[in-house]
């Protein structure tokens, strides 16, 4: 699905060379490279503040310890993008509470949210999903209305905009992941929570590293241990200047997939708002005989997958967990029809910068002919 060498090629000297002083530097963890990154991000997403962490996940579960959200507290959600919001609510002990997505977009029915507001809910996580940024003002005119905070997960949609607004300048608090196959990835973990509100952002540079002030004295309970690397920084440092070319190749790639589905019976996609820059993350398509399609496809060496399976509310673990928690029921089978759905029709082509213009020819071929 993604072929990291074919893109991290083209800057192995320059990579070998930020390796090289990270190495020289003797700093291993939040030194000049982390905080140099922290500030560029910052810059690129147009917020104040940046606070690196180890991983994505570890970006949603601080952005809710930094709101103080725990025991009693629901967190409005969706169910079908992976697990990582859901992941996070039940990891504070908070319990999520899922909004149905809408049919066309894939993304949350913002017309849903107030519904599922309750006298308990703290906070909405939403998600730009495969690239596809949410409709920002509308989510932010529900949750002020409800009195909620926002967290935008934008792990899949770095330089994905609405209106000219980047992802992640929109809400009380936004978080990245940086593992490898995202738009803007390092070589190992990382990840980074951005926020306007220096309060908030003391706050999550305390709790990623244990909730100390000063060092090895404990202030802030629900810390943790959770610290973006100085060779991960570096890394990012060097891929970030060409952040807006790797979205412009991936673009390219699902302007020919689309152009293809055009043609075929029932090859819909979502529409677009003219508001909206996406950048194509994944490319999600979706077919009442999927498996056989991907059978095809494979069988002429073409790999696809499924982003993703199984909606979270049916997930055995986060039933237990939330069992575990005395957070039952979440929602039952039935309660979401449309994740639900969706979730037995979706698949995914490869979709990265490092295809080349005849394989995306080839995919386009086998995809027409095995449809």
């Amino acid at each position: 699905m993604n072929c990291l060498s074919a893109v991290h090629g083209r800057f192995q000297a320059d990579l070998n060379a930020a390796a090289a002083r990270v190495i020289a530097s003797g700093w291993s963890i939040l030194g000049p490279e982390v905080e140099a990154f922290e500030q560029a991000w910052a810059a690129r997403v147009g917020t104040a503040h940046c606070i690196g962490v180890a991983s994505g996940s570890d970006a949603l579960q601080l952005a809710l310890r930094a709101l103080d959200i725990g025991p009693g507290d629901e967190v409005l959600t969706v169910a079908n993008a992976g697990g990582y919001s859901t992941q996070a609510i039940l990891a504070v002990g908070a319990r999520p509470v899922f909004v149905d997505i809408d049919a066309d977009s894939l993304l949350m029915n913002v017309g849903a949210i107030g519904g599922a507001v309750t006298p308990r809910t703290r906070a909405l996580i939403v998600t730009h999903l495969y690239g596809r940024m949410a409709s920002m003002p509308a989510v932010l005119e529900a949750c002020r209305a409800a009195g909620i905070a926002v967290i935008e997960d934008a792990a899949q949609a770095h330089g994905a905009s609405w209106a000219g607004r980047q992802a992640g300048a929109w809400a009380d608090l936004a978080c990245f992941s940086f593992y490898p196959t995202k738009n803007l990835g390092a070589l190992g973990d990382g990840g980074a929570v951005c926020c306007a509100d220096p309060a908030l952002a003391a706050r999550l540079r305390q709790l990623r590293q244990y909730g100390w002030q000063p060092k090895y004295q404990v202030q802030l309970p629900g810390g943790m241990n959770s610290r973006l690397d100085e060779i991960q920084a570096a890394f990012l440092r060097v891929l970030l200047p060409a952040l807006d070319a790797f979205n412009a190749a991936r673009r390219q790639v699902a302007a020919c997939y689309e152009a293809t589905l055009a043609l075929l019976p029932g090859g819909g996609l979502p529409s677009r708002p003219p508001e909206a820059q996406d950048v194509a993350h994944l490319f999600v398509l979706g077919h009442p005989h999927r498996d056989a399609i991907r059978a095809a496809l494979l069988a002429r060496g073409i790999q696809t997958d499924i982003h993703y399976p199984v909606p979270d509310h049916l997930q055995p673990g986060f039933i237990a967990r939330a069992r575990g928690l005395g957070l039952l029921p979440l929602s039952p089978a039935g309660s979401l029809p449309v994740t639900e759905a969706v979730a037995g029709r979706v698949f995914s082509l490869p979709c990265h910068p490092g295809l080349d213009a005849g394989q995306v020819e080839r995919i386009c071929t086998a995809l027409a002919e095995s449809w």
